[in-house]
């Protein structure tokens, strides 16, 4: 699983040459292959609400859609696949088409607060939910209201770790929330305990 050489075409090699960077990557295509997700990619993926997909259509152009959900909606089924339900949307089925015609897609998620970026190369297949309930079992998210269309199982042909720079933190409402929690709770104790020493005081 070696993201540099998929990634790397003759023209992507020839403009890196120019650049100057040519020859640290190609110390890198000899030395990052992976076999499999590792502890470190399933943990990051687990743990993400949503995703940017690409994918190629026949009017030659690439189409990107966003798919979001829960935490944890984008299950690991193994070390070299990830699955979702897909959820009842727009019903343009832009991506679904293209994926019948080009398996390939690639797939990025971001995490802002960590501004880690994994980015991964796929196959993906469209699968029914009737007639596979058991992945459907496996796939679906706990505690979450949805529809489901279908689901997307995704065979990771190749993956990377993307440079964090320009990545701007951004907190979603529950973080946030989260934080003001505890200093709020840190506020009340602080408030009690002044009150309790200021009965204390006035008994003496």
């Amino acid at each position: 699983m070696n993201y540099q050489e998929l990634a790397f075409s003759d023209a992507i090699k020839e403009i890196q040459e120019k650049k100057g960077s040519r020859n640290s990557y190609a110390r890198m295509e000899k030395m990052s292959y992976t076999d499999g997700l590792t502890e470190q990619e399933m943990a990051f993926i687990e743990s993400q609400d949503s995703f940017y997909m690409a994918s190629y259509g026949e009017n030659e152009f690439p189409y990107i859609q966003h798919r979001g959900g829960p935490q944890g909606f984008v299950k690991i089924i193994d070390v070299n696949t990830i699955g979702i339900v897909d959820f009842v949307g727009n019903r343009q089925y832009i991506s679904v088409g293209n994926i019948s015609k080009n398996p390939k897609v690639a797939i990025i998620m971001v995490s802002y607060p960590q501004k880690a970026r994994l980015k991964i190369y796929a196959e993906a297949q469209i699968l029914d939910v009737e007639g596979n309930s058991e992945l459907y079992e496996k796939l679906k998210p706990e505690d979450y209201k949805f529809k489901p269309e279908q689901m997307i199982v995704f065979k990771i042909k190749a993956y990377d770790w993307n440079c964090p720079q320009h990545i701007t933190p951004r907190y979603t409402i529950a973080e946030i929330k989260e934080v003001f929690d505890l200093q709020n709770k840190h506020i009340s104790d602080l408030e009690q305990q002044i009150k309790d020493l200021e009965e204390l005081l006035s008994k003496k």
